[in-house]
């Protein structure tokens, strides 16, 4: 877990980091990704790779909001 927080972590790749990058600003604050953020993705996905992940993420992120309302651990 450390390691998604630390960019010098060779544990995760660049391409996992940009989606862990993604995901996290999904999650957070969606206004925040911007057009670095997607060239970012750009530059290790393709664009039918991006939307399977901004699929995911989403789905992800609406089961565990879901889940916090309706008091599931």
């Amino acid at each position: 877990m450390q390691a998604i927080n630390d960019d010098t972590s060779e544990l995760l790749s660049p391409r996992e980091r940009a989606a862990v990058r993604f995901a996290e600003k999904m999650a957070v604050d969606h206004l925040k990704v911007d057009d670095a953020l997607w060239a970012e993705l750009l530059a290790h996905f393709s664009e039918a790779e991006i939307i399977e992940l901004a699929t995911h993420t989403t789905l992800y992120i609406g089961f565990g909001r879901l889940n916090e309302i309706i008091g599931v651990d």
